[in-house]
């Protein structure tokens, strides 16, 4: 079977492209609500057209498409505003509450209010929250948004300031930092409802 991109929609190319790119990895992005310039609440958002681009700057980008009612998400309005959010790597134990936080809500309403998500303090130097549980984080500003010309997609590029990895992941035997994806328990995303965890890890040196 040969398909034409020209000859699909953009939603049939999106339905498309997320069965066949698989699996994906899974931003959970955290970033600040505000009403009339008042912080009152987060914004929690899973997005899966994400990958890192860059190690000098250290760079993440997350494509994020728009509201049914054709507005900028809340986590595109909200960087763009405040320059900054947090990134997080979920584990599969997190799979029912991240699929839930993707609910498309009324402005400012938060998705951690709603579900109950418990946050705590990145660190102990910052204010910045992170979700509390998540194995990964990583503490961006913002670097650029592109708005794709005739699309709408905004890509958003995010240049990485800290990470936070949970010890528990952490092989302590190894010289250098060595993260264990097996410990991680990462979840991914595939095409319609459908996740995955992680199968064999096969090590292989490279050539």
């Amino acid at each position: 079977m040969n398909i034409s991109m020209s000859d699909l929609s953009a939603t049939k190319v999106y339905h498309l492209l997320t069965q066949t790119v698989v699996p994906r990895p899974i931003a959970w992005v955290l970033s600040n609500n505000h009403v009339a310039g008042e912080q009152l609440s987060y914004n929690l958002a899973p997005f899966s057209y994400f990958t890192p681009v860059a190690s000098k700057p250290p760079l993440l980008m997350v494509s994020v498409g728009k509201k049914s009612t054709g507005e900028n998400k809340d986590t595109v309005v909200n960087i763009q505003r405040d320059g900054f959010c947090v990134v997080h790597i979920a584990s599969a134990d997190q799979m029912s509450v991240l699929n839930a936080s993707a609910a498309e809500l009324a402005l400012n309403e938060s998705e951690v209010s709603m579900l109950d998500i418990p946050l705590c303090d990145f660190d102990h130097q910052s204010t910045v929250q992170r979700i509390k549980g998540a194995p990964i984080a990583f503490k961006c500003k913002l670097h650029e948004c592109q708005t794709l010309v005739g699309g709408i997609q905004t890509l958003v590029f995010l240049e990485i300031i800290d990470v936070f990895v949970d010890d528990s992941v952490v092989d302590t035997q190894s010289k250098r930092l060595t993260v264990c994806a097996d410990k991680i328990n990462p979840l991914s995303r595939l095409g319609a409802g459908e996740y995955a965890q992680l199968g064999e890890i096969i090590p292989l040196l490279r050539p």
